[in-house]
């Protein structure tokens, strides 16, 4: 599925609302549009077993975040201090911002 569009993207704050993690908040690290697939900072963290290497002479069990599905985030808005959906909105200038559907604030 290539050129799939991703409601979030790097930077955003978003709040886990299904899965495992429902509930835990964190800032978007990655964003993989071909898979519809997000990487969240402290979220679907998993262990692994990685061969020392030269950058990692000691090797071990590493954790790390995993990529879960973009349909289990929503963003984050922080004025309204709960999950929103995301619309978009034309300035004067024709610049495009995007605005939270709860209370138009942008973000």
């Amino acid at each position: 599925m290539a050129g799939t569009k991703v409601h979030v993207r790097k930077g955003d704050t978003v709040l886990v609302v299904a899965g495992k993690n429902t509930g835990k908040k964190g800032k978007v690290l990655t964003v993989l549009p071909e898979d519809s697939r997000v990487v969240v900072e402290g979220v679907n963290v998993v262990k692994r077993h990685t061969k020392p290497t030269q950058k990692l002479p000691q090797g071990g069990i590493m954790e790390r975040e995993a990529p879960i599905h973009s349909s289990n985030v929503m963003l984050f808005c922080n004025k309204c201090n709960t999950p929103v959906r995301v619309g978009k909105k034309i300035l004067d200038n024709g610049e495009k911002v995007r605005i939270c559907k709860k209370c138009g604030e942008n973000i």
